[in-house]
C-alpha cells in the first residue's frame, strides 16, 4: 500500500526489455524485495547501488501503464510503500494502476495550475468531485468531472516534486480510482443479488 504522496522524482537511467533501471537518492533506506511505486505502478526492488535500483516489468505491467512509453532521461514519481509506523497523508493507494488517460490542457490558476485529463468511463464512474484520484502515483483531489474527463489543481509544492507539469498534452498518465469507491459498489451489487 502507498499514500499518493511522492518522495522524490527518479531518473530513469536505462530502460531494457523488461526492466527499469532508475537513479534515485530513496535507494538508501531501501532493501532488496521492497515495493516501490514508480508512477503509481508497484513494483521490486530487484537490484540496486549507491545511484539508484531496477525492477522487472512484466508484459501485463507495460499493457496497462505508462511504463512503456519511458525512456532515458524521463522522470519518474517515486514513493516507498507505506509502513504501518507512518502517516497517511494522501489517501489508501494501491499501486495497482487501473487505466491510462492522457493530458488535455494546463490552465494557469494564480498560483496553481488546473491539469485536465481524458479518463476512460472504468474510471470515471467512481470519481467523484472533492474526491481522491491517483494519477502516475500521486494522490490528487478531482475539483470538476465531466464525461470523458477530470481535472485537478496542482499546487506549487505539487508542481515542483512530481512530474505532473514537466508532461506535454497528448502524454499518457497513469490512473488508479479510489478503492474504498469500488468496494462500496461490489458490496452493493452482492446485497442486491441475496434480495
Amino acid at each position: 500500500m502507498f499514500t499518493g504522496i511522492i518522495e522524490e522524482l527518479g531518473t530513469i537511467r536505462e530502460v531494457e526489455e523488461g526492466k527499469l533501471v532508475i537513479d534515485a537518492k530513496l535507494v538508501r533506506g531501501t532493501n532488496l524485495g521492497d515495493s516501490i511505486a514508480i508512477n503509481g505502478v508497484d513494483l521490486t526492488v530487484a537490484f540496486q547501488d549507491e545511484g539508484g535500483f531496477s525492477a522487472h516489468v512484466m508484459p501485463e505491467t507495460y499493457r496497462r501503464t505508462n511504463l512503456g512509453d519511458l525512456k532515458a532521461g524521463d522522470l519518474v514519481n517515486l514513493e516507498r510503500s507505506l509502513t504501518l509506523a507512518d502517516r497517511l497523508s494522501g489517501h489508501l493507494v494501491r499501486g495497482v494502476v487501473e487505466a491510462t488517460g492522457t493530458l488535455e490542457s494546463f490552465t494557469p490558476d494564480e498560483g496553481a495550475i488546473i491539469a485536465r485529463y481524458r479518463a476512460p468511463h472504468e474510471i470515471l464512474r467512481y470519481v467523484v468531485v472533492k474526491g481522491p484520484i491517483t494519477i502516475d502515483g500521486a494522490s490528487l483531489t478531482v475539483i470538476e468531472k465531466t464525461e470523458d474527463s477530470l481535472a485537478v489543481s496542482l499546487v506549487e509544492y505539487t508542481q515542483e516534486h512530481t512530474n505532473h507539469t514537466r508532461k506535454a498534452p497528448g502524454d499518457r498518465i497513469n490512473l488508479e480510482s479510489d478503492i474504498i469507491a469500488r468496494y462500496v459498489e461490489q458490496l452493493l451489487e452482492d446485497r442486491q443479488g441475496l434480495e
